[in-house]
């Protein structure tokens, strides 16, 4: 990947409905080029998704709560099986397994605290192996862009 790849995908991060012309003029290159470099990034799986960015709560989902989950055992298939859950999950935009004191964090959107209760006594109090888990409420979205340095 060279430097006009990573200026395409700075381009794409910020407005992926960009005509292959407009992202030619924005970058300095050519429609021809671009298209092609586009499609290779795509096919190489660097660009994994074309997808919009929908503001939770203009679909009714004010309530935005960080979960920490921590797992009794880490057989893998019992890892395994949180993760088909969790992806299962409507309620959960994000989950990561990660390092430290909790074994995943979850990012979940509802309606409001009823919905959330409904959530964790259906998710994760049923759920044998979930060990303990702690939720933090959020009170401000300070920055909601899932872009990445290019």
């Amino acid at each position: 990947m060279d430097h006009l790849d990573r200026r395409i995908l700075a381009a794409l991060q910020k407005n992926n409905r960009l005509s292959f012309a407009e992202l030619a003029d924005l970058i300095g290159s050519s429609p021809a080029s671009c298209m092609r470099r586009v499609n290779k990034l795509r096919s190489a799986g660097v660009i994994v998704a074309d997808i919009s960015l929908v503001d939770p709560k203009a679909l009714g989902k004010s309530l935005t709560v960080v979960v920490t989950v921590e797992l009794d055992r880490e057989r893998l298939d019992l890892v395994d099986d949180f993760k088909r859950a969790m992806r299962a999950a409507q309620e959960v935009s994000q989950c990561y397994m990660v390092t430290g004191n909790a074994d995943f964090v979850l990012i979940v959107a509802v309606e409001d605290v009823e919905a959330f209760d409904v959530f964790i006594k259906t998710k994760l109090y049923t759920n044998p192996n979930v060990r303990k888990f702690q939720s933090m409420i959020t009170l401000d979205r300070v920055k909601f862009e899932p872009r990445l340095p290019v």
